[in-house]
């Protein structure tokens, strides 16, 4: 049997990077895209420390998923290279400060949308062909349901959009596929859930790679 292949987009930390790293572990050769150069090379470092007998591999693709032309070469790599993908996560976000509306980043609200929903619309039609060459190619997206919440309106709104996104593709695939599954990741220690919820004790939290490994075996 060949060997699964993966891309993780934001693979460069938080539950990204562990999924990154559970998936390696398991064998499959992940494609682990990140703007993070260091964290991508730390992900590396773990999977190679680790040094189970099976473990897959890692191709480090240091870029940023808002680069349309980047991501596009990216993809016609990986067609080039495996001619498929059996799995995509969707872990790239941006997590803009929490602020009231009126206080809204204009910055941060660009740049929330750019990342959150655009990027999203963009890579659907760029992976779907990958997923769909696969015999049964799936993708996993992270629900943070904050919509309408006091102080989420830029991340709220555009990770509200990035789900809806998702939500019609799953209808669309339903019947011929690529299947996908969005996944409800518990509360984690990660930099986001820090940006949100500073001085939080953290060790009520869920571990980051037991989370990771949880919802994992929801596309296995």
């Amino acid at each position: 049997m060949s060997q699964k292949i993966a891309l993780v987009t934001g693979a460069s930390r938080g539950l990204g990077a562990a999924m990154a790293e559970q998936l390696a572990l398991r064998g499959w050769h992940v494609v682990a895209v990140a703007r993070t150069v260091g964290g991508l090379e730390e992900l590396d470092d773990r999977v190679k420390a680790a040094g189970l007998p099976g473990a897959g591999g890692l191709t480090l693709a240091p870029m940023d998923v808002t680069n349309d032309d980047a991501m596009r070469h990216l993809c016609r790599s990986v067609h080039d290279r495996w001619g498929h993908l059996d799995l995509w996560v969707h872990a790239a976000i941006h997590a803009a400060p929490l602020a009231p509306m009126g206080s809204l980043d204009a910055k941060d609200w660009e740049k929330s949308i750019a990342t959150n929903t655009r990027a999203t619309g963009m890579l659907i039609p760029m992976v779907e062909p990958l997923l769909r060459a696969a015999p049964a190619g799936m993708a996993m997206f992270l629900d943070d349901p904050k919509a309408g919440e006091k102080f989420y309106g830029a991340y709220g709104a555009t990770k509200a959009a990035q789900i809806a996104l998702a939500r019609s593709w799953a209808a669309e695939g339903a019947k011929h596929g690529p299947r996908v599954v969005i996944g409800t990741p518990a509360p984690m220690p990660t930099a986001v859930r820090a940006r949100f919820h500073p001085g939080e004790d953290r060790s009520k939290l869920a571990d980051v790679r037991a989370e990771a490994a949880r919802l994992l075996d929801l596309v296995n």
